[in-house]
């Protein structure tokens, strides 16, 4: 799967009309369509396996908040013992504090964030691509009025 970046460089590119061989331009809208749409399509099943990756991660860390977890399963995760580094253990309700400050509950919301955007991204452009006859419909009726025709 293309980065974000790489998408929008190879966007940059796609994005351009030839205003000089508009037949080319417009042939060439299906293959665009075509590209982005599977891009779309990886982005959206790369989110939804961080979605459930990070429901697990969730379960595990109330597991581990809670004192519900065994040592064999910390230990294979290499997490410490002590959640709460010998704090007393906090209230119900000041636990979404520690959810929230979790580093690795930090780094999977980061990652389904970053999907988010790369599918708003890619939804754009597919949209742009599915217009696109629109604007080479423009650009040839723009010629023909400025050529008296």
């Amino acid at each position: 799967m293309l980065t974000l970046e790489q998408i929008l460089d190879n966007w940059k590119k796609d994005c351009e009309i030839d205003d000089i061989e508009l037949d080319k331009s417009s042939r060439e809208t299906p293959k665009l369509h075509a590209k982005y749409v599977e891009l779309l399509s990886q982005a959206k099943l790369q989110k939804h396996r961080k979605e459930m990756e990070f429901k697990k991660l969730l379960k595990d860390k109330f597991m581990w908040y809670n004192g519900k977890m065994d040592k064999t399963t910390m230990d294979e995760k290499g997490w410490e013992y002590d959640p709460f580094d010998g704090l007393t253990k906090p209230m119900k309700s000041d636990m979404d504090y520690f959810y929230e400050s979790d580093p690795q509950i930090q780094t999977l919301q980061s990652q389904i964030e970053y999907w988010k955007t790369v599918i708003d991204t890619l939804s754009d452009i597919v949209s742009n691509i599915t217009w696109r006859h629109q604007t080479i419909s423009n650009m040839i009726k723009w010629r023909q009025f400025t050529s008296g025709v």
